[in-house]
């Protein structure tokens, strides 16, 4: 899935939403609510194609599941936003990587594609400040005055 924002000017990256195929337990056992989301200024099959030996990707390979394409947006302060609007379900997961030192990728949330489709929604809308994400209902909640 593709989609863009906002509308018009100029593109400036692009949000990719990824699966893991990691052998993680917990990876095996919430694959399908498991998503990495990063932001880049390239081409994302670029980015993800030596996931493999890239504790960013947990040594293991990804699918592609979302992009959005960015237009006229910072590609940095949108990745922290992103990352700090899930924060609440940031996965807690830590990986040996090949010198056996633990890595604790953070870019990784326990979040249903559906949910952050509507918050990229919410972004291009702008409506986003008026939302914040719900870990308990999984889903977004209107801020309450």
């Amino acid at each position: 899935m593709t989609n863009d924002l906002p509308v018009k000017g100029s593109e400036t990256g692009i949000i990719y939403v990824l699966r893991s195929f990691s052998k993680h337990t917990i990876f095996e056992q919430h694959r399908d609510l498991i998503h990495k989301i990063g932001v880049t200024g390239g081409e994302v099959s670029a980015r993800v194609s030596n996931a493999k030996a890239d504790p960013t990707f947990l040594f293991a390979d990804v699918e592609i599941v979302a992009t959005y394409r960015l237009i006229n947006i910072n590609r940095a302060k949108l990745e922290a936003l992103l990352h700090r609007f899930f924060s609440a379900a940031r996965l807690d997961v830590e990986i040996p990587d090949r010198f056996g030192r633990t890595v604790k990728p953070r870019e990784w949330f326990l979040v249903p594609l559906h949910v952050i489709d509507e918050a990229v929604a919410r972004i291009k809308d702008q409506s986003i400040t008026r939302f914040s994400f719900d870990p308990r209902n999984v889903a977004l909640s209107p801020i309450r005055d």
